[in-house]
């Protein structure tokens, strides 16, 4: 039984890039109403304790240590052993929200960053190979020790390319991708030795709603079925098209939750959705408990059983705007009794001291 099981207030900064460690969730850079330069902002969330922390910046008495990434947005971060590689995004922005839309202004790099999570330590790791153009807006994830990078958005447009960095060498290598369209702000998630693309938006602000199936053995894509096959007569159901939603797997199958969708009318979802890898099938998924509503320019992260995300509500401008859930895949018969008595209201005065604890970290002290 999925359950959402906290609901917390107040965050990080938005159009982050995160990775689960442990059962610590590492936030990098996104905005946080500063314009000027400073060194990238690194959040941890504690899962145990429910709490966000900062990390100090690196002091090295240079204002600039080159082996520390300036703060940027739409970037992408994966985890491979015990280090963090960050690449692309947009560094030196700023960020203009008029009438409910944003424009992010700045300039993107093609240069990998590396964050030791034991040591918590920058370093530029010397690649070689075919580097990537820079880009913005692309998806990450990795494969043993091989890190994908899949599409994006240049200064001139949308690209389709796909690139391994083995980081075992450090040597890039490009993948033909003549045969996928251009896309950004989609998802990308590996399930076995195949990685799964869901979403995001093409040319023309054209929404994606299909799967694409890129196979890691063979560097080709994969032929998958057509909406009118999976469809027939409308009797199955899927998600809408979407872009800057959130995906993860769970026991082999794909998970998607939430996104926007800003053709014609503006749509931002609050769904879960389910898609089984051998059928290619998708099941709408309603967990017990109160989930996000609204929630957009969110991360995601998987920690054990359970799903952390966070992000911000539709409005950029209102004060204390940010928010995190998360969802429990497995919940414990502790954690049910939990959401009963914050559900019920019920008298605390008896509980033990740990438990009131557990409940005010659930629902920020309040």
């Amino acid at each position: 039984m999925l359950c959402w099981t906290v609901q917390l207030r107040g965050g990080p900064n938005i159009f982050p890039a995160a990775v689960a460690v442990g059962y610590k969730v590492y936030s990098f850079g996104g905005y946080n109403n500063q314009n000027d330069w400073h060194q990238i902002d690194v959040h941890v969330f504690n899962t145990a304790s429910l709490r966000w922390t900062k990390l100090p910046p690196v002091t090295t008495g240079r204002e600039h240590p080159p082996e520390v990434p300036s703060n940027c947005v739409c970037h992408a971060a994966v985890l491979i052993e015990d280090t963090v590689y960050i690449w692309g995004g947009i560094f030196d922005f700023e960020i203009d929200d008029n009438d409910d839309r944003v424009t992010i202004n700045g300039f993107s790099c093609n240069i990998l960053f590396a964050f030791d999570v034991d040591t918590h330590r920058w370093f530029k790791p010397n690649v070689s190979g075919t580097v990537p153009k820079a880009r913005f807006s692309h998806s990450a994830c990795a494969l043993g020790k091989v890190l994908y990078i899949y599409g994006g958005s240049t200064l001139t447009g949308l690209i389709n390319d796909i690139f391994k960095l083995d980081t075992a060498t450090m040597i890039w290598c490009l993948i033909n991708g003549r045969d996928a369209p251009v896309s950004a702000c989609h998802s990308a998630t590996i399930i076995g030795t195949r990685m799964f693309i869901y979403g995001g938006r093409g040319n023309n602000n054209e929404i994606y709603n299909n799967i694409r199936v890129f196979d890691t053995d063979t560097d080709c894509w994969v032929t998958t079925p057509s909406q009118a096959q999976l469809l027939p007569e409308g009797r199955a159901s899927h998600p809408e098209g979407r872009m800057s939603h959130s995906a993860f797997t769970y026991k082999e199958d794909l998970y998607v939750f939430g996104g926007c969708n800003f053709q014609g009318q503006e749509m931002i979802f609050n769904d879960l959705w389910r898609f089984n890898p051998q059928t290619f099938s998708w099941t709408k998924v309603v967990p017990k408990g109160n989930g996000p509503d609204q929630l957009i320019m969110l991360s995601c992260c998987v920690v054990a059983h359970r799903i952390v995300l966070f992000g911000r509500y539709k409005s950029l401008t209102q004060d204390q705007d940010d928010g995190l859930y998360i969802l429990d895949l497995l919940p414990s018969l502790r954690t049910l009794c939990k959401l009963a008595v914050i559900q019920h209201g019920l008298e605390l005065s008896g509980l033990p001291h740990t438990i009131k604890w557990e409940l005010g970290a659930m629902t920020n002290g309040k």
